[in-house]
């Protein structure tokens, strides 16, 4: 199935993929996010999702401080979109605090869209090669592979879940760019995704 991208195109022409959106976990609570202690206190939106869907993240912990609260903040970004699907809202609280710019705009198209065909998605997304750059002028870019083989499309009025045949274009390269807020928190603000990417593959 396609969950495609929550930001940015791949150009993957309306498939029916899911994708983008910590350690493996089933539901995902923002509060719990290890960034700098300067966001201890930042009241953060509750991410969290109905048994029988999951995301699943690698490469969590870099020994980095800094670097692994761009992956949490980045993990919730796009739990974010996902969890907006599962809820069948378009735009959410947890959306808006972890997306901006040109992020912010396609998650909620992406959303959108799913709501638009009635459908959800089950399964489990596995996000994999994770890897950051803190980049001097503040941002940070993160680089990191998806694979959808275990996740399909649900539809919201039959129930009827997708089981299409795994393909290379299950497997998604992202390269995102994030931004610190005034409050301490990492802001996704650009996605680019390639589906395909040959860099994913198994």
């Amino acid at each position: 199935m396609l969950l495609t991208a929550c930001g940015g195109s791949d150009g993957d022409k309306g498939s029916d993929k899911i994708a983008s959106t910590p350690p493996a976990r089933a539901t995902t609570s923002a509060s719990a996010s290890p960034s700098a202690s300067a966001t201890a206190t930042v009241q953060r939106p509750v991410i969290s999702f109905p048994p029988g869907s999951k995301t699943v993240y690698a490469d969590q912990h870099t020994g980095d401080p800094e670097k692994d609260a761009v992956l949490a903040d980045e993990s919730h970004a796009v739990d974010s979109a996902y969890a907006a699907i599962l809820e069948g809202k378009a735009r959410t609280p947890a959306m808006e605090f972890y997306n901006s710019g040109t992020a912010l705009r396609d998650a909620i198209d992406f959303v959108q869209g799913w709501l638009d065909k009635g459908d959800t998605w089950v399964g489990t997304v596995r996000y994999f090669d994770r890897k950051v750059t803190l980049r001097s002028d503040g941002s940070a870019v993160v680089i990191y592979c998806s694979d959808e083989t275990k996740a399909f499309v649900k539809s919201t009025k039959t129930g009827k879940v997708g089981q299409d045949s795994a393909s290379a274009d299950d497997y998604v390269l992202y390269n995102e760019r994030l931004l610190k807020s005034g409050q301490g928190v990492w802001i996704l603000n650009s996605v680019t995704p390639k589906r395909g990417a040959s860099e994913c593959q198994p």
